[in-house]
């Protein structure tokens, strides 16, 4: 009994001394990993930043071109509505004349 007074608390401390360590050599891990990261995020917001005034410009041109082609569909089907409603009122207003 006196054999494990003596040895227990011996390989608690030799447990908490390998703990210990791993925790140590653990955090100085994470810390390179998350300098790493940092960097990488860094650089890819430079790139998104260099390349956001591209984006910009192709949706401005996007947005131009989507409404002048808008008008022009809206020009043609009031051309096409007007021609072929237009023999259908005449019709109408000629029969209402007969009257």
């Amino acid at each position: 009994m006196e054999v494990l007074l003596q040895v227990l608390p011996i390989i608690i401390y030799f447990l908490l001394i390998i703990i210990i360590t791993v925790g140590i050599v653990l955090g100085i891990k994470l810390i390179i990993t998350i300098d790493k990261v940092v960097k990488l995020v860094d650089d890819v917001n430079e790139k998104v930043e260099k390349v956001a005034p591209l984006f910009d410009t192709l949706g401005m041109v996007s947005d131009k071109v989507s409404s002048v082609l808008g008008s022009v569909v809206s020009t043609i089907e009031n051309l096409i509505v007007k021609l072929f409603f237009k023999n259908k009122n005449t019709v109408e207003m000629e029969s209402e004349e007969d009257e």
